[in-house]
């Protein structure tokens, strides 16, 4: 093979995957919270699932992007597993359109008219503009130019070769047709691009290297090769995310099996289809026919089979996600869309905070130290503090838009809180320990009621719960914040007329210190989740500061 020729399709295969990450990256980053909007108002049921994921992937011209925000959102709750498996079906749709596009424009069209201006125009957006959104649409505009001049190269690097390569020698029928499929298997799992080894396969047909027959069983494996995409993006990750890529990989790789069977038929029909809708005759037409109509045979296939298939997934990969130590949202596929790690890191602390909360009551309610699921609670949090450390670290090293840029600082605040309010209920545990009974019935049952407005203003410190009321929760603050000065005084009278020991009073007031500081740290962990990735609102500086020490 002649070097330039070599050259020439390294060269466009490098332009064309170098297109797509920039077109991705740029869609991506500019849609920020519109894609998110996107995918959680339009899944609520199957049928709209499908079409959003048709449209998201067709715009982003990557299902892997499309894939990875539904993975988000599985991990957020935000939308369910059988909401997310309709989206997969409707990327698999949307991935053809990388095939028309290769068609019916690189093909037809003088792609150096558009492509060049196209780099030219969305790279001086990218440099230029001072709105971040408008330079990462420019970004896309260019990597849009970019895709198709490397179809170009490509196209032109196969007409070269003319008939010095050819498969027609391999039949698509019995052993041949399993080495045209690892072909195809192949090429995706080397590029991690489906899209790439279509755009590939059908300038090779358009060159006259490949006949259509032969491609169509390379194509089949091509998109059986996205499943290795899948795969690898769930290794070590969230068993929603696990159970996500399975629906993922079942897709592919029933649907290839079935076409694999009927191939000689979905050919005659493809050519059918290409006939009576008056396409151009060329055999890339025929091709993206029938890429069409083998993602539309899959999700006719799967569509009756989606609620045994969720619920067969509903029932895996379960022994992971009982070790509540391991962090449940924190997915590392989610780094590159910003927006969506944000969510899944706000949920995980989330998740921080409702073990935080759960530990404090128990000793608070139970009046006994801590026990050894207060020391289990301790360390898990330890440990998911850490993972969400690292994955605000990791996080931080994209290109990120200013206003998460801004939020991630406050992610480790709120862990730092919740580490505090954990802090001090191993403190209160041990000062109830060596608790007194208190003779003076009326101050006893002023301490106990004051404990159970601590733990009332705990279960309200949720704002992660649809039902968390700011307001509510404001005006219990309020009410707190007077009965603690209220039975800190009447503690101080009573010691000083006799009523209580002094040592008793101190280590009353002491234990009333510990839990006015908890619920102290416990509002600011609560305010800064309530705001997370939205712009931060300060606390008032009185509120952040932490008093060490109290007039008593």
């Amino acid at each position: 093979m002649d070097a330039s020729i070599t050259g020439g399709l390294l060269g466009g295969l490098g332009l064309f995957l170098l297109g797509m990450h920039l077109m991705t990256t740029g869609l991506r980053l500019a849609a920020g919270k519109r894609l998110s909007l996107i995918l959680h108002g339009s899944t609520k049921t199957r049928l709209r699932g499908v079409l959003s994921g048709i449209l998201i992937t067709s715009l982003v011209q990557s299902s892997s992007a499309t894939t990875v925000a539904t993975l988000g959102f599985v991990n957020a709750s935000l939308i369910n597993l059988r909401q997310a498996v309709a989206v997969i079906y409707g990327s698999n749709i949307g991935t053809t359109t990388t095939a028309w596009l290769v068609t019916l424009i690189g093909f037809n069209v003088d792609i150096k008219i558009f492509a060049l201006p196209a780099i030219g125009l969305g790279m001086l957006a990218r440099l230029l503009a001072k709105n971040k959104a408008l330079g990462f649409y420019g970004e896309a505009i260019a990597g849009f130019g970019v895709f198709f001049l490397g179809i170009e190269i490509l196209k032109n690097a196969f007409g070269g070769l003319g008939s010095d390569i050819q498969f027609s020698q391999l039949n698509p029928n019995g052993l041949g047709i399993i080495w045209l499929v690892g072909i195809g298997f192949s090429m995706t799992l080397l590029m991690q691009s489906s899209s790439a080894a279509m755009a590939i396969i059908l300038t090779a047909v358009g060159g006259g290297v490949i006949p259509y027959e032969v491609a169509a069983a390379m194509i089949i494996g091509a998109n059986v090769g996205t499943t290795s995409t899948a795969i690898l993006g769930v290794i070590g990750a969230t068993p929603n995310a696990k159970r996500a890529a399975t629906a993922h990989v079942a897709f592919n790789l029933i649907t290839g099996i079935i076409a694999l069977t009927i191939l000689p038929f979905m050919l005659n029909f493809s050519l059918w289809v290409q006939v009576q809708s008056g396409l151009d005759s060329s055999p890339m037409v025929i091709l993206a026919v029938f890429h069409t109509l083998f993602n539309l045979l899959g999700v006719t296939l799967m569509w009756p089979l989606t609620d045994r298939l969720v619920d067969f997934l509903d029932g895996r990969f379960r022994s992971h996600e009982e070790d509540i130590s391991n962090p449940r949202y924190l997915d590392s596929t989610l780094l590159d869309t910003p927006t969506l790690a944000l969510d899944a890191l706000k949920e995980e602390l989330g998740r921080i905070g409702a073990i935080t909360r759960s530990a404090a009551k128990a000793v608070i309610s139970a009046e006994q130290p801590a026990d050894p699921q207060f020391r289990a609670d301790k360390h898990t949090i330890n440990k998911l503090m850490l993972a969400a450390g690292d994955f605000s670290t990791n996080l931080q090293r994209n290109n990120l838009p200013e206003e998460i840029a801004e939020s991630l600082p406050d992610g480790m605040r709120i862990s730092g809180y919740y580490n505090n309010v954990m802090e001090m209920v191993e403190d209160i545990a041990k000062l109830l320990l060596q608790r007194k009974d208190i003779a003076d019935k009326a101050l006893s049952e002023q301490l106990s009621q004051f404990r159970s407005a601590v733990v009332k203003l705990i279960n309200l410190a949720d704002p992660i719960d649809e039902k968390y009321n700011h307001v509510d929760y404001s005006s219990q603050l309020t009410l707190f914040e007077t009965d603690y000065q209220n039975l800190k005084s009447h503690l101080l009278r009573s010691g000083t007329t006799g009523k209580v020991s002094a040592r008793t009073m101190v280590h009353e007031l002491e234990i009333l210190s510990h839990m006015h500081r908890l619920i102290q740290q416990l509002e600011k962990a609560t305010h800064y989740l309530s705001e997370f990735g939205l712009k931060p609102v300060p606390i008032e500086t009185q509120q952040e500061s932490t008093r060490s020490s109290e007039n008593i």
